[in-house]
């Protein structure tokens, strides 16, 4: 009998996957990643566990990676400013990588010949996956059996997990898929689907609306140390709790909303919805400091730097060369990264309203127009002529 791994998620895809491997003669053994998505509790964990031996799993391992991922991944994309076409922060593109090194991991210790993952043919977390075990063990067969079995929707998993008697959170009301961690919230399906409706309330999870999001403003101020958030409004925390206590205030002031039609790796559009509290105030947070410190050149270059790093990790590139040469750009630019940003938290928008660095290239005395003006604006003239020279006809 040939024994697989599968990345186990509890939810909908895995949990009729497990049944339909084991009835075509394979062992399953299930690991679940805790990546923050609120697997913290112990009923949470059991509740899991059990659904993927009701499925038919031999075996289920559960690990928290919560402060591996936020190390390892979470960090050096936001010291990058990893941002995909200008909206989705990554969250469940950031952990698919880790996941899937684990899961070579475990087929290493069971002396497995196989891992699967619950992707479909249309996404991008199949590639995420396949290309990081491809590069880890590329002896392993890799197993998709969303891509090749009989279930032409998502209704028709739900009958079949039904009939199984294999217990299942989604609804044919409400079939979304979602993906969490602790950096954020992937949403996709069911009335997603339709680019003319607007997203309903519930498929939000962590995120007030504007409507009901407090009328009253919420300031913060984040103080960074070589492009690391270490502490909120004075007092030290460690990244786990950070990111924990903004998703917290962020949600409750509705921040971190995004709503995007993103082209695909796989060449198609599909529309997501995300949510990302702590992400989207750090990554302000983050980039108003590096405006502060970084000289225009610098500035202008990690803007390039930073689009590719982004489509790195969007298209499962996490463990190529390229990135990791581009970790060592990012890494030199954070150096000098250090300071204090205060931001203004309200009605679903985060806007920085105060800044400060030892490292500030900024100069009072050069850009005012007040009588402590130092500027010599007759040089204006001659740099002007020497600028626009190459352009003179």
């Amino acid at each position: 009998m040939k024994k697989v791994i599968l990345a186990y998620s509890g939810g909908l895809d895995t949990s009729c996957i497990v049944r339909w491997l084991v009835d075509r003669g394979y062992e399953v053994i299930c690991f679940v990643a805790d990546l923050g998505q609120g697997l913290g509790k112990g009923e949470d964990l059991k509740k899991i566990e059990e659904r993927a031996k009701a499925a038919g799993a031999s075996k289920v391992y559960i690990k928290d990676l919560q402060d591996e991922f936020i190390d390892d991944f979470i960090v050096p994309a936001l010291k990058a400013g990893a941002i995909y076409e200008g909206k989705y922060l990554l969250a469940t593109a950031l952990g698919r990588p880790l996941i899937a090194k684990h899961l070579v991991d475990i087929a290493h210790k069971e002396k497995a010949q196989a891992v699967a993952h619950g992707c479909t043919g249309k996404g991008n977390d199949q590639v995420r996956f396949e290309v990081t075990v491809n590069i880890l063990d590329p002896k392993l067969e890799i197993l998709a059996p969303v891509r090749e079995w009989e279930f032409k929707s998502r209704e028709e998993e739900i009958e079949y997990a039904l009939s199984n008697n294999i217990p299942i959170d989604v609804t044919k009301k409400k079939p979304y898929s979602i993906d969490r961690n602790i950096w954020g919230i992937s949403i996709e399906a069911g009335v997603l689907e339709d680019l003319e409706q607007e997203p309903p309330e519930d498929a939000y999870l962590i995120t007030k609306s504007q409507n009901h999001a407090s009328g009253y403003p919420k300031y913060l101020e984040i103080t960074f140390e070589k492009g690391v958030p270490k502490k909120i409004d004075g007092k030290a925390y460690s990244l786990k709790d950070l990111i924990i206590y903004l998703n917290e205030v962020g949600g409750c002031y509705g921040v971190g909303r995004a709503d995007l039609v993103e082209n695909r790796l796989v060449g198609i559009k599909s529309r997501e919805i995300y949510e990302a509290p702590a992400g989207t105030i750090l990554y302000t947070a983050h980039k108003e400091l590096e405006s502060l410190v970084f000289d225009r050149e610098l500035a202008h270059f990690k803007e390039i730097i930073t689009l590719k790093y982004s489509e790195l990790v969007y298209y499962g590139l996490w463990y190529s060369s390229l990135k990791t040469a581009l970790d060592g750009f990012v890494n030199v630019t954070q150096k000098q990264v250090s300071g204090k940003i205060r931001l203004k938290l309200f009605k679903g928008t985060c806007v920085a309203v105060s800044r400060k660095s030892e490292n500030s290239l900024y100069k009072k005395e050069l850009s005012t127009y007040g009588k402590e003006d130092k500027f010599d604006q007759k040089l204006a003239e001659g740099f002007i002529r020497l600028w626009g020279m190459p352009y003179r006809k």
